[in-house]
């Protein structure tokens, strides 16, 4: 089964359900899934900072995986995680490796050659 998480829930979802559920499952390849893709909106964009242990973490993990990580693009750039306009904006600097930024329809995109079975949202 392949699922993919959107993160939109306001306050630490990303940090607590993330940081302390999904990503240890993932690292010690007990998860129960194969995760395809995670999307993060609002704050939930935070943890994908550099120097962020969660975000660090998560990097390493998607590119061992290949789990596509994606900011919203107005989210990410309100908060300096990207640049430009909605619709056309780039990953800035200080951000993980391995992050895409864009909207639902570069989401659609991204996932089309490995679509899930179940979107999570959290």
């Amino acid at each position: 089964m392949k699922v993919a998480y959107v993160f939109s829930t306001s306050g630490h979802t990303a940090s607590y359900k993330l940081g302390r559920m999904i990503l240890p499952q993932l690292e010690e390849n007990r998860h129960g899934a194969e995760v395809v893709g995670m999307m993060f909106f609002d704050d939930n964009n935070y943890v994908l900072r550099s120097g962020d242990p969660i975000g660090e973490r998560l990097s390493k993990v998607a590119l061992e995986q290949n789990i596509l990580l994606m900011m919203c693009d107005q989210c990410a750039i309100e908060r300096g995680l990207a640049e430009g306009e909605a619709g056309a904006a780039t990953v800035a600097a200080g951000v993980v490796d391995g992050v895409a930024v864009g909207c639902f329809p570069d989401l659609y995109g991204a996932l089309a050659g490995n679509p899930p079975d179940h979107i999570i949202t959290l």
